[in-house]
């Protein structure tokens, strides 16, 4: 059973459901990473370029059901996947307070509410912990919504990775940002 973590009514009417994800969901995020790749050049790969095998999804997943300090979830209307994200903390005690968060969302959601909900998810996920102090991302330079999200939800602008992104042999800056829980 897929254990609903919270559910809310979008901008557009759709209900939105959040819930962890769970082995049996490896093949339909496979499927749809290689979508969302194609939809826009902010992610680290394009379409039909994430290539693990649904064994090594599984795998994936279940390593991350069994961390404490980790959460994937996924964002499901009407039975599609329409986001995936997660927040993750290292297992070395020295830096395990510093979670590292990652989210897509399909374009035909942008705008709809669906990051901010993701976000906040993980961000209380992380508060959940007393491990996680620090949530760090990295962003696509010209990404002004994804920006804007992670500045909306207290992320500051601590650095940049120069010609970080490659894209069809433009180089493009990664903007580094934390949000600091305590």
């Amino acid at each position: 059973m897929n254990e609903i973590i919270r559910s809310t009514k979008l901008k557009n009417g759709s209900d939105l459901v959040l819930r962890e994800v769970n082995i049996n969901d490896a093949e339909a995020m496979l499927q749809y990473l290689n979508i969302v790749g194609g939809e826009s050049d902010n992610l680290l790969f394009g379409a039909n370029e994430f290539r693990l095998t649904v064994e090594q999804e599984k795998n994936y997943i279940e390593s991350m059901r069994e961390n404490d300090n980790a959460l994937m979830a996924i964002g499901v209307i009407d039975g599609q996947i329409i986001s995936i994200a997660q927040v993750a903390a290292p297992p070395r005690k020295r830096i395990a307070h510093n979670g590292e968060l990652a989210i897509s969302v399909k374009k035909e959601y942008w705008s709809m509410g669906v990051g901010t909900e993701m976000m906040k998810l993980l961000i209380d996920f992380a508060k959940s912990t007393s491990v996680i102090k620090n949530i760090s991302l990295g962003v696509k330079s010209d990404n002004e919504k994804g920006i804007k999200l992670y500045e909306k939800m207290g992320f500051e602008k601590v650095g940049v990775h120069r010609n970080f992104f490659n894209i069809d042999g433009k180089y493009f800056h990664e903007i580094l940002m934390d949000l600091y829980l305590e």
